[in-house]
This record gives structure tokens, sequence and C-alpha cells, in this order.
């Protein structure tokens, strides 16, 4: 076993060490990991993970304070570990948190049972498929599974036992959601949404749950709102990463996230019905909470860190979801998916998720030769977005820049969206700085769009001016009036680059 003690000059006390999950990888493995293996839960998953060495498990780390530093520095590492935290001082050992699990490439490979050394381009032309083809399945109800090893009920509740650290020290408090699937059903179609909002611990058995305007679920909550009833919900703080993915990605309007899992795995997805709700929980997830969010009882939530790297939404009064049971396997894992400053983890897996979706769905919109877009994951995936085109009539390279803007993938909390050539890399910063600098002229190039949808986590919208925001499509083109007596530019194209790093990049290290 891999065991490592904290060095002793550091004073971290006794109880701190590193290790691996397991001594090695049974044979075969990781054959079938090079091939593409399906995993059936977060446990299955982490033994994948820690197969190919990218699993540590951290004993002894406090919550208080330690753990979301310790997180902050792996998000912003690159190859950091996906980091497994047991024996948390104040908490059952066995009771884990998992942090930092889809930052690399080849963890989100995993989770997606694709071939785990995919190549960039390679996994987005994948996944773009997989959308299409995609047929979500009707659910397995089960009777039970593992998430119903421990069913707890009115005074036996107690929110505190699991892990809920203060992630940044200027918190309002513990974040159990972080790397959360809310699951809420529409009163109106019966369409059950999942989506990732963030729950706050206020007490033993009740907690804030955050959910910003326009989400899916904000929609549901607002119509059973709008009757005086409280909304149900079930909260999983702990499952599987697929299950994540699904859940912080935009899926369309009547799509259930877990049906399209199943049609993700082939299989549907087995599910148990809440107690109290009524609403399917997945068998194999690790935490569930079951209650009902309630228009009567506020209570302050936040501030806390959000994903554009600021306390941009503050404190202020929030309905309260009131947990009537909660469910979890033995031993249960968190996941913890805390936001940072651009990018943490869940800006480097999806940003290869959310570009291969607006690429698609530039081309469902109608818009052709579109070669290649990128979120970028500096401007969280939402505020710099480029997209690459063969430039085919006039006026082509302003459609496919509004079209980006407004569409699903770009509509939300968007800010800068660039139309580039097709020579150029979208994913690579500098040439698209470049492309702008040399190929932009501001005053025909620069194109406004006023009183687009921005939300109350917008840091550059004044406090009492939330709700929308202006968007600049970038017109980095070659004019297409003169394009053929535009400058030649040097260098390779974008696939002669990658062809050239895919033979030549061992000269490197």
């Amino acid at each position: 076993m891999d065991l490592r003690q904290a060095p002793s000059h550091l004073d971290l006390g006794p109880e701190v060490r590193l290790r691996r999950l397991a001594d090695g990888a049974p044979d075969g493995l990781l054959a079938e990991l090079r091939q593409g293996r399906p995993h059936q839960d977060l446990r299955d998953w982490l033994e994948l993970v820690d197969a190919l060495g990218e699993l540590r498990v951290l004993e002894g780390v406090g919550a208080e304070e330690d753990i979301g530093r310790i997180t902050e520095m792996l998000q912003h590492t690159e190859g950091a570990p996906a980091v497994l935290f047991d024996r948390i001082p104040g908490y059952q050992p066995g009771w884990r948190l998992l942090v930092n699990a889809q930052s690399e490439r080849r963890r989100l490979a995993v989770t997606l049972g694709m071939p785990s050394e995919i190549g960039t381009w390679d996994l987005m032309e994948r996944w773009e498929q997989l959308m299409d083809q995609t047929r979500p399945l009707p659910l397995a109800i089960v009777p039970s599974g593992p998430i119903t090893e421990n069913v707890l009920e009115g005074g036996a509740i107690d929110l505190g036992r699991f892990p809920a650290p203060l992630w940044h020290p200027e918190d309002g408090g513990p974040y159990l959601g972080t790397g959360d699937g809310v699951l809420t059903r529409d009163p109106d179609s019966g369409w059950v949404n999942m989506g990732t909002y963030r729950v706050q611990v206020h007490g033993r058995d009740f907690t804030g749950l955050y959910i910003s305007p326009g989400k899916h679920g904000r929609i549901h909550r607002d119509k059973y709102f709008g009757r005086g009833e409280p909304m149900p919900a079930v909260v999983l703080v702990g499952m599987d990463p697929l299950l994540f993915v699904a859940s912080a990605l935009e899926m369309a309007p009547g799509v259930s996230e877990l049906e399209w899992v199943g049609g993700m795995r082939g299989r549907p997805l087995e599910c148990i019905v809440g107690r109290h709700t009524g609403l399917p929980i997945p068998a194999r997830a690790e935490i569930a909470l079951e209650g009902f969010l309630r228009p009567d009882r506020l209570h302050p939530e936040g501030p806390f860190g959000e994903w554009t790297g600021y306390y941009a939404s503050g404190t202020r009064d929030e309905p309260v979801f009131e947990v009537r049971a909660v469910y979890h396997r033995d031993d249960p894992i968190v996941l913890g998916v805390p936001p940072e400053k651009p990018p943490y983890e869940a800006h480097r897996f999806r940003q290869y998720l959310r570009s291969a979706n607006l690429r698609r769905e530039l081309r469902l919109a109608g818009v052709p030769d579109v070669v290649a877009a990128w979120c970028h994951g500096v401007g969280g995936c939402r505020l710099f977005n480029v997209v690459a085109i063969k430039q085919r009539y006039p006026g082509h390279a302003r459609q496919a820049g509004h079209v980006a803007a407004q569409c699903r993938t770009g509509a939300y909390l968007g800010r800068f969206t660039v139309v580039v050539d097709e020579d150029i890399d979208v994913s690579d910063l500098d040439e698209v700085i470049w492309a702008i600098c040399t190929r932009c002229d501001p005053e025909r190039s620069i194109d406004l769009i006023r009183r687009a949808w921005s939300g109350p986590l917008d840091p550059a919208i004044p406090p009492d001016q939330k709700g929308f925001n202006s968007r600049l499509v970038i017109d980095a083109t070659r004019p297409y009036e003169w394009r053929d007596r535009f400058p030649p530019a040097i260098g390779p194209s974008p696939e002669e680059k990658r062809r050239t790093r895919e033979r030549w990049s061992w000269i490197l290290g």
C-alpha cells in the first residue's frame, strides 16, 4: 500500500496521511479502460480511477479550513488527482468526501464510458454524436437498493453528520450541496428535472436551496409557489459522476436527466420512489435528502463564493428546504464540487461537453460549416465562447455569433462571443486574441446585444439591477467581401498542429 505520513516539520498532526485506495489495478482492468469500460455507481468509478493512478485517499484533514484550501489547490493545478477525504475530524470514520473528481480528461472519459486515453477533439466528437443518438429510457422502479441501507426520518435526521466543509473562508456556513443533483417535478406536465443548485446546511433537518431565475428548477418552484404550495424535491449530495454531468449541463426542457442517463448506458436507471414526495431516487446513489421547499418559511442564505470567482449574490432571505427523510448507503460519500475562480473542476470537464453542445446547437439551428466551438474555462465556460466557421456567404459570421450568444448553451450569463475563421484553434486563447487583434476592426466587427439573460451571480451588474446584461459579438473573421485579398497567415492549421503534437510531443518532456 502506498502510504505517506505528512512531513513532520509541518506539524499537521499524527493522523494526516495519504494513500491509494488499493494496492494496484486487477489484471486486465487497464486494458478494459483503454477500450472504454462502463461503471455502475460512484464506488465502481472510484475503483476505475484508482486503477489509472489518479485517486488519492487523504486522512485526518479538518473540514473547517483545510479541506476547502486543499480543494482550491487541486482544482487550480494541472494534472492533480481526485482526492477522497476520510477520517475527517469530528465525523464518523468511513463517512467520506470526494473532490476534484473530473478535472482531468481521462477521468471524464471514465465517467462517459469512453476510452481512457481518448483525445480532446475525439472526445468532443463522440459526445456530440451521443447527444444526437441518445434516447431517454423510462426508469426502472425497484423496491430497494444500496440507497435504502439507511433511511432516517423525524428526530433521527441530523444533517450535521455528513461532511460539509466551509469551502471558502467568507462563506455564510457549510454547504453540503455543491456537486449535487436536485430533482423536481413540473406540477403541470409531470416532467422530472435534475439540476445542480447550491445547498447550505441551516440546521439538523433544514437547508437552503438557492436556484437562479430561469433555471428549470426555479420555473418549477415558481409554479408551486404561485399556487401557494410547497415544492417537493430530492437533493442528491452523493452520486455517480455521470448523474452529476447530466445535472450540471443544460438539457432541453422536458428531458428527464435520469432517463437520459439510462439512455446513455443503454439500460433503464434503477430508482426507488421517495416516501414523502413520490419522486424517483437513483437506487445506487450515496445520499439523498427528501423534502419540501416552502414558500412560507425563509432563512438567510449565503454568501457563497460562486463560479464567477466572486461573492456576487450576497446574503438574502431564501425559502427553506425542510428535510422529511434522509437516505444513505453505509459509509456514504459526499461529492464536493465547490466553485472557485475560473477555471475550476466543473469548468475543466464542462469545457469539453459544453463546447461540443454549442457546436451541435449551432448545427441544429441551421448554421452551416461550423468547424469548431470552445467555451473557455477562464470565462466559466459561459462568459467567453469562441466559434470557428468556414465562411460561405455574406453575414455568415454574424449569424453564427448571434445564434451562439442566444442558444441554450450560450444564453445564461454570457458576455463575449467571438467568431473566427477555420484556421484558428478555438481552444488556444493566444490564437483567438491574435485573430481579434488582426482581423477585427471595431467599427465594423462588433455587435451589442442588450437586455440578455443574466442573474444574481453576475458580478458586473449593480446589486439593484441584477437580471439583465449585455453581450458583445465579435466578428474576428477575415472580412467576407475581400477575404481572398486578406494577407495570408503564417503557421500550420489547427489539424496540422495537432498531428505535430501527436508525433513529436515526446521531445517536450
